[in-house]
Parts: structure tokens; sequence; C-alpha cells
């Protein structure tokens, strides 16, 4: 059994998590003060650090009935969990899958990953086996603006510092697939060329997981003959890597390495398509892969399993995680509670048009975040005004949530909406939504896992199983597969963004038309925009319709099997913003990270 040497050193000082604690009154968190419970704010990472961890061998025995010997630990608290066994599952009835998705995201807030953990807790509070499936965080956000992707306040996976940075090194493999790929063209190039690669028409780009806005676009090969070839290049963030996106999508170690060796890396100088296969690359790719392909288990503050595997933005990839990690858990629990990255639009567009579909996954019901502050900010109010009771607001910006829910619906799939609660949400604000809600016909609960755990989303938890019981899912994608590829991406920007249409140069419109000729017409489309608007203008909040979707650029990722189109001023390598998160984290000299969320 091979054990991994990165262990946290302080584990051991930390005690219980009360769930009953409730954050400060202003926080920009959700949740109700409570004076006497709680005299210290705690932030999230104190939380995490005082969390009781469970041996991660015992919460495999215990929770999912995985044996230690089938368990891969990384340290105490982390595992993956053997691709051999994951085959075994394969004659176990699936469980019911849930997702949750989001209004469209605001500098206030929505909360789904809270929601997600949250949510998988209640139901296991409730008698349920429920398992938690979610996206692997990214280095760039985390030092960034955006933050982690482990949950908050009292709904969170652990241990949260290891999860958020490095975690089992999966990113690191990706980004070195990607990269060995890339070294491998250029050495193709130099040591003859034998495939006739034309440099100017080489479109795989490196990849390093961190936002770094200098590697965009770069000149390689400088210094000389002896360093081969200049040509231009650039990087792209981990995350956007097509690798990453073979990784969240392959069944299993074979499938893997098939779609790597589909990948097209570029031209010839005869306009021929060049592939990883061809290369004699994706052999030693998918060898960087093999250990990192095996889903990592952890679990949450209050000891339930929970699965954080594979991690590609919704806003320049597909924005969900690994076939394997979901189709696992529906193997091993009763209910499977994933997400989907950024606003439904994005997120759940995707997961429905591209992994369901691909992997053949019926999901049993959609959860849909949102908070007040957040539609009161799509309804026009500046940020520094959320606290103040807006009912003319909150209204206005319900547009946005009543677009979402009616996209789900569009999809088949039966739809709960959940308010995550903040202490200045007023009663006639929240009876406000309960009303508009109720006219749309569906069921919108208030949530406060944040403050509470498990306990606070049990509501949620029990709707959700009500709603499963009594409307059965009629799951169906979007768009059929024979449709051609420039229609699909209409139909997402007239059916889910609310455009009047798309438009592009006849460079994009070309490309489409060569893409359907070279025989990729029945993939599926993976839409790369802003996630903060329907529109591909960020400022553009609310519920805008009748505007134009800009095609920018096509590009193709035959391992994948979907086609990116990218859209207005959306970048696949995003930049640090003026005041980044790294300002603020600092390493104490007991080894304790402090500034972390």
């Amino acid at each position: 059994m091979n054990y991994a040497a990165h262990s946290f050193c302080s584990r051991k000082s930390r005690g219980p998590a009360v769930m009953s604690v409730q954050p400060r009154e202003d926080a920009e968190k959700p949740g109700r003060r409570s004076d006497e419970q709680h005299k210290s704010p705690k932030s999230d990472i104190e939380i995490s650090q005082a969390a009781k961890m469970r041996p991660i061998l015992d919460v495999a025995a215990d929770k999912l009935d995985i044996p230690a010997e089938d368990l891969i630990p990384y340290g105490h608290y982390k595992a993956k969990v053997s691709l051999d066994y994951i085959a075994s599952l394969s004659n176990r009835p699936d469980g019911k899958l849930i997702l949750v998705t989001a209004i469209t995201p605001t500098p206030a807030g929505e909360g789904k990953t809270t929601t997600t953990v949250g949510l998988g807790d209640a139901l296991n509070a409730i008698g349920k086996k429920a398992m938690i499936c979610i996206r692997e965080p990214s280095l760039g956000p985390c030092f960034g603006v955006k933050g982690g992707a482990a949950g908050g306040g009292y709904a969170q996976v652990v241990p949260m510092e290891d999860i958020n940075l490095h975690f089992t090194g999966d990113f690191h493999a990706i980004g070195a697939a990607n990269n060995l790929l890339a070294a491998m063209i250029d050495n193709h190039v130099y040591w003859g060329n034998k495939l006739d690669i034309d440099t100017r028409r080489v479109t795989w780009r490196r990849a390093v997981d961190m936002n770094d806005r200098a590697l965009r676009s770069i000149v390689s090969s400088l210094g000389g003959a002896a360093n081969g070839f200049p040509r231009e290049a650039g990087f792209d963030i981990t995350v956007a890597s097509e690798v990453m996106a073979i990784f969240c999508l392959a069944s299993d170690l074979a499938d893997l390495q098939r779609r790597l060796g589909q990948i097209q890396i570029g031209q010839t100088r005869d306009k021929k398509p060049v592939t990883a296969k061809e290369l004699s690359a994706a052999g030693s790719m998918a060898a960087l892969l093999k250990d990192a392909l095996a889903p990592n288990l952890v679990q949450t503050l209050e000891n339930n399993p929970a699965f954080i595997h594979g991690g590609p933005f919704a806003n320049i990839a597909h924005g969900c995680n690994s076939v394997i990690a979901t189709k696992a858990a529906l193997k091993l629990a009763d209910y499977a509670v994933t997400e989907a990255g950024f606003g439904a639009d994005l997120g759940a567009e995707k997961f429905f048009d591209i992994k369901c579909r691909k992997a053949g996954l019926t999901p049993s019901c959609v959860v849909l975040v949102a908070t007040l502050r957040a539609l009161k900010m799509h309804g026009g109010v500046a940020k520094d005004d959320l606290k103040k009771e807006n009912l003319q607001a909150l209204e206005k910006g319900f547009a946005n949530l009543e677009r979402h829910v009616g996209n789900v619906k569009k999809y088949g799939v039966p739809v709960v909406v959940s308010v995550n609660r903040f202490s200045s949400d007023t009663e006639a604000e929240l009876a406000l939504v309960k009303r508009l809600c109720a006219n749309l016909g569906v069921d919108c609960v208030l949530a406060d896992q944040w403050a509470q755990g498990g306990e606070g989303a049990v509501e949620l938890g029990r709707t959700v199983l009500r709603t499963i019981e009594a409307t059965p899912s009629k799951f169906k994608p979007l768009y059929p597969d024979d449709m051609s590829l420039w229609d699909k991406t209409r139909t997402i920007a007239k059916e889910i963004y609310g455009a009047s249409d798309i438009s592009a140069d006849k460079s994009v419109k070309d490309r489409f038309a060569e893409l359907e000729k070279e025989g990729f017409g029945k993939f599926p489309i993976c839409i790369a925009k802003t996630q903060y608007s329907f529109s591909t203008n960020p400022d553009a909040k609310g519920s805008p319709s009748g505007f134009t979707i800009p095609i920018r650029e096509v590009r193709l990722s035959a391992g994948a099997e979907f086609v990116v189109v990218v859209c207005g001023d959306i970048m696949t390598m995003p930049g640090l913003p003026k005041v980044p998160a790294a300002n603020s984290i600092e390493l104490a000299a007991d080894g304790r990270i402090a500034g972390l969320f």
C-alpha cells in the first residue's frame, strides 16, 4: 500500500466543531447571530481547523463499506479509491443524482458549494445514505479573488487547506501531461519534423494552474538554433486545458488513453490535422495521469464521505467533476449530490448537454441556489446597500432566478429553489421570494447550512426528497446530436441566454463548416463566456434579452469530444486582481495557515 508523505502536522491540536455556532451579524456570509452562542466570530479556516476529523479509512469503512485494501491513503484524512474497486461496483443499482446550481453569480455571493455540502450532510442526518461529489479547487482563484471551493462555515469538506492547496497532486499531473505534449510537439519539429507540422498552425498551448496574464501570449524557443524554432505560443490555466476535460469525462484508463490520442495539436502544411497519437504521446500522458484518475475521498465537517475530483471552470470549460467520481458515488450511495460551476446558464447547461449526454446520466432533481442579496444586486442595488430592505429591487432582480428556473425546466428535470439566508434578510423580503417562486410552481426553501451545518439544510433535504418522489425526472438534452454545430450554438444562445441570435465573421463560420466536414458535427457545444451575465457583457445584470452573442473563436476538443465556442472577451488564462487573496495568506511557525478564507 502506497502512502503519500503529505500530512498536516497540527491536526492533533484541533478540537471538535460545534455545529450550532452562529456567525457575526456583519460577516459577508449567510446566517443569523446568537450572541449567547457565539462571542468570538470564526472564519472558514478557523472552523475547519477546529474540526474533529475521523481517519479516512474509518469513514470509508463505516459509511461506504470500502475495504482498507481498496484505498490509497494520502496521510490520515485523504485517500484515493482504487479504480479496480470502482470497476467492481458496475453491477450495483444507481442511486438518485441531485445537481446543485445557482443564479448568475454576483459579488454578493450565492453559496453553491456550501449548499452542496450542507444538503449532503442533511440527507445523511435524516437517515439517507448520501455522498457529495464536487470539483477540486484551482490555485488560480485561491490566490486570486474567488477563493477556494471547499464550502464554508459549518458546511465544509476537510482538510480544507489541503484541498485548496495541492490536495493529492491531480492538477499538477494534468498540467504535466498537458506540457509533455507541448514539449513533444516542439521536439518533433526540432528533430526533422517527419509529420510536416506547420508551426504557424500549432494550436496546442501549455498550461499552468495559476492566474498569470503575462503568459497568455508568448514567443517560445528564443536563444538560438539549439533551442528550436521560435514561434508564437501561449498558456491556458490548467482547468481550461483539454487534458482536464478529458480527465473528467473519461470512463476508465483505456478511455483516457484513447481520448488523449485524439487530441488535435495543429495542422500540417497541407492543413491536415495532427494528433497526439501520431506523436506517440498518448501513452506517456496517460501514464502521468494513471494515479490521478482514481477519485479522491475526503469528509465533511460532520464526517460524511465526499468525492472531490477534477475541476474544469464552467466559464471556459464544462465545469463538472469527474464522470468516474459521479458514477462511483451513484453506486456507493442512495443519493449523490453534485454541483456545476457558476450559474445554471453555464454549469448546469454543460452538465446536462455534455456530461449527462456523454456519460448516460439522468439527474433526478436540481437545486437552484440564490441569496436575497444577489437578487437585489441583479435588481440594480449597489453592494454597499444590500443590507437595506428593498422589495422593488428584489422583485426586479428575481427575473434572473425566474429565467434560470425556466431554463432548467426545459431539460425536464424538477427544480427546488434554495435561499441561503443572511442576517440582514427581512421577513418581508423572504415572503416575497417565496410568493414569487410559488407563482413559478417551484418550492422555495430557506437554508442555513453555513451557520448550522446539515441541521440548517434538513428542510431543504426533505423538500428535495419529496420533489424526487412526486415529480419523476423526464430528462432530455436541449438539442439533438445531429443538429449542426452552428444551430446547436444558436439554440443555447437563444433558449438559455435569451439572445436574439449569434454572430461571427467568415473565418469562424468557415471553421464550423470545416469541423462538420471532418466528422465532428455530432459533438456537443461548450461555450466559453463571462459568468457574470446571460449576455457577453458582464455588467448586464438581471435578465437581459434581445442581444447578440458574438463568437470570437472556435476550438476543437477532439479528445474531450466537444467543440469550444469562445464568445466575447473571455480569457482562458485569467489574471490576478489588483489586491489578490495571496496578499493575505501567511504561514505561522507551527505550520498553521492563516488568511486562507
